[in-house]
């Protein structure tokens, strides 16, 4: 067969529409060209109005799109460029519609399922936009080998994903493509280490990819590291300051580190830009709330909820105010949303526990049981907690953790006095210590920070095994490491500063090797209080163990367990506080408390309700009121339903203080 050169025609349409991307004039006053000798020629037509368009006159594109739309009502490049250029001009239904009619003719036409993806948001239909994205980036992979992968991703077969990606990563080591899709199923999978590890790889390979650049900043903030977050999602803003998607996880990226006034800026700025975009308005409300902006919050969160009336997230959020904010009106609401099939996971899950307090507060006991319940079985459905691992990981702590393996390293570590470490169970009272030292003069508040676990998740498999194996040296720098990593957090110059993950407990005997000075709060509450108050929790991340009674109260064995073994092998060296004694004594627990922190009594520290810092867990409403006691023995109400975790607690219920 004789191959034939393009005409012409062909070569000077081809050459044009390559121009448009870099030079739109040019290309436009190319296609003029063309259109002198060829004035119907549909493909000259649409690069004359994609030029117009682009240099910013979408009329002038409409009156080139309608009349060539109408004769081609089957071409998805002419009906992307009509909705592109009525999206421009604010007609918004016309446009999603043209969009979405480029789309059903051309499913991987990518730059219309980012135009549909960007107006969706922009109207607040949140859930349509991340479909648009999820689609937009599935077009993207234009690999033969790596499509049937994009396609297992998009339909959430992440499994299937995964071993296919993983091949392809083999033979392709260095191909940023099957890099950034397994990385994209990892992140989706929760394994956002191993997503940092090939994004990471990704841009040494394309530096210049924003794209790349954006999901590593998204994979840093999901592991709470908040510094390398910001320094890249700040560099994608200086070339694409308007972006919302860069602003929104910015935002984010602050509000790890407290840095609030700036945060507050950036969400005012992108609620002036997207007025009716709910998970703006969600975010805005989650920042209003950390700072005691209580009833802005709730107006935040109630305007939310009118944009979409299915945003669990804004209904649980109202909930978390611990305070009785929900009307008959918002029962009916939440229960008929539970009642529809088609509900998000999401929504459901939230809506669940939201519906579970407004249920409590009403004095329905049975019925919000069962909805805390329905919250659970959801979340624990995700997987990922090991009740046998915790318990091993426990034993084999105290095989390692000995006293003479102390006083073998009693010489090693940072010497820094600064850290205070509030460790336990959550909802087991730490907010309340925190709020009250952080009341102090020479103590700075921080947050619940992941260093230390960041720390032993370095140190590899064989932790806490392979902290035999570091010399002095070794201790001394990983103390150096954690108080470098969390100075982004202590903004007032203080000399000493609080970490309060309580989860920290099951890393006291790295705590004693690299930090030897600190101080270890153990926070202590009933536990059958504690346990039930962290079932009806939904913890944004991590807790995994709190969603089967069953697991929570093995999990309070295990941890009461290791904690008397270091009270055992470090006499002294931690000091307990017991919620209900600090409810009952109030001043006598908090002298006992300055006086083991070698912190002079201050007065402040029993007004600490006065305290205006921000409070990012759950507690914040609780703690910016005077001690109460109705909430103590609140689990009694529900005492049948928590059989499983009265059983499971077993011997470590009797003599709980002593414990």
């Amino acid at each position: 067969m004789v191959k034939t050169s393009p005409s012409p025609l062909m070569v000077a349409i081809e050459a044009a529409a390559a121009r448009l991307a870099e030079d739109p004039a040019g290309a436009g006053q190319a296609a003029a060209a063309i259109l002198a000798r060829a004035p119907e020629d549909p493909r000259a037509l649409l690069i004359a109005a994609s030029s117009r368009r682009r240099l910013g006159d979408p009329r002038g594109a409409l009156a080139i799109l309608r009349p060539l739309a109408a004769r081609f009502p089957g071409a998805a490049h002419t009906q992307y460029e009509l909705g592109a250029s009525l999206a421009d001009l604010g007609e918004g239904a016309a446009a999603a519609a043209a969009l979405r009619r480029a789309t059903a003719l051309n499913r991987d036409l990518a730059e219309a399922w980012r135009a549909l993806g960007d107006l969706l948001f922009a109207q607040g239909e949140a859930r349509g936009a991340d479909a648009a994205f999820a689609e937009h980036a599935r077009s993207l992979i234009t690999d033969p080998a790596l499509r049937p992968a994009a396609e297992a991703v998009y339909a959430g077969r992440l499994g299937e994903a995964e071993s296919m990606l993983r091949g392809q990563v083999n033979r392709r080591p260095n191909d940023v493509a099957p890099l950034q899709m397994l990385a994209s199923v990892f992140n989706r999978q929760g394994r956002h280490a191993d997503a940092e590890v090939l994004l990471a790889r990704c841009l040494e390979l394309e530096p210049g990819d924003d794209g790349v650049r954006y999901r590593l900043a998204e994979a840093l903030f999901q592991q709470q590291k908040a510094a390398p977050a910001i320094a890249h999602v700040e560099r994608l803003l200086e070339t694409t300051p308007k972006d919302p998607a860069y602003r929104n996880l910015l935002a984010a990226c602050l509000g790890l580190i407290g840095d609030d006034v700036r945060l507050g800026t950036i969400y005012e700025g992108l609620l002036a830009d997207y007025p009716d975009q709910p998970k703006v308005w969600l975010n805005y409300a989650h920042a209003l709330r950390a700072v005691g902006r209580r009833d802005e919050a709730i107006a935040a969160f109630r305007r939310c909820i009118a944009l979409d009336p299915d945003m669990g997230d804004a209904y649980w959020g109202l909930a978390n105010l611990k305070v009785a904010v929900f009307s008959a009106a918002d029962v009916a609401a939440m229960a008929a949303a539970l009642a529809r099939p088609n509900l998000a996971a999401d929504d459901r899950l939230h809506l669940c526990y939201a519906l579970g307090k407004a249920l409590e507060d009403a004095g329905d006991d049975a019925g919000a049981f069962d909805r805390y319940a329905a919250g659970a079985r959801l979340r624990r459905a995700e997987g990922g907690y090991d009740a046998d691992e915790t318990t091993g990981r426990m034993r084999r702590s105290k095989a390692l953790f000995t006293r003479e393996f102390f006083e073998a390293r009693r010489e090693a570590g940072s010497g820094s006095t600064a850290p205070i470490f509030i460790v336990g169970l959550p909802r087991a009272g730490s907010t309340l210590i925190e709020q009250i030292l952080a009341s102090h003069s020479d103590v700075e508040g921080t947050m619940e920070l992941p260093d230390i676990g960041l720390i032993a998740r370095r140190l590899g498999m064989d932790y806490p095994e392979a902290l035999a194996g570091l010399d002095a040296a070794a201790m001394g720098a990983l103390g150096e490491d954690y108080l470098a990593t969390t100075a982004v957090h202590r903004k007032l110059g203080r000399p000493k500063f609080i970490d309060k993950m309580p989860n920290n407990f099951q890393h006291i005997g790295l705590i004693r090797l690299i930090l030897p000075n600190a101080r270890v709060i153990d926070a202590r509450r009933h536990p059958m209080a504690s346990g039930f108050s962290a079932f009806k929790q939904h913890f944004a991340q991590g807790q995994s163990f709190s969603y089967d009674l069953t697991d929570l109260g093995r999990y309070y064995r295990d941890y009461v367990e290791l904690m008397e073994h270091f009270d055992a092998v470090l006499p002294g060296r931690i000091h307990r506080v017991i919620y209900e004694d600090m409810v009952d004594d109030t001043e006598a627990e908090v002298r006992r408390l300055l006086d083991y922190c070698g912190l002079p009594f201050e007065a402040a520290c029993l007004r600490f309700y006065e305290n205006n810092r921000a409070v990012r867990t759950v507690s914040s409403e609780q703690v910016r009121r005077p001690i109460f006691r109705e909430g103590l023995d609140q689990w009694r109400r529900f005492e049948d339903q928590l059989a499983p975790l009265k059983a499971a607690l077993g011997p470590s219920l009797g003599g709980w203080r002593d414990r």
